[in-house]
């Protein structure tokens, strides 16, 4: 029964985090702005580390089941 919220949990940052990788990579990769007002590298080095600890976060909720 406790195990319910830590699979949702796990899926929803599992899916947000690879979700803001491919779109941080296809914004970098078409040379478009990934956050308005910030520099590049700055904004897609900061969205890609948000993606990798959203995942991290998402593969620690699995390892709690």
């Amino acid at each position: 029964m406790e195990s319910g919220p830590a699979i949702f949990a796990g899926l929803v940052f599992a899916l947000f985090g690879g979700a803001l990788l491919v779109w941080t990579a296809v914004r970098v990769r078409h040379r478009q702005p990934v956050a308005q007002g910030v520099g590049q590298v700055a904004s897609a080095t900061f969205a890609t580390l948000a993606g990798v600890l959203a995942l991290a976060v998402g593969a620690w909720c699995f390892t709690r089941l």
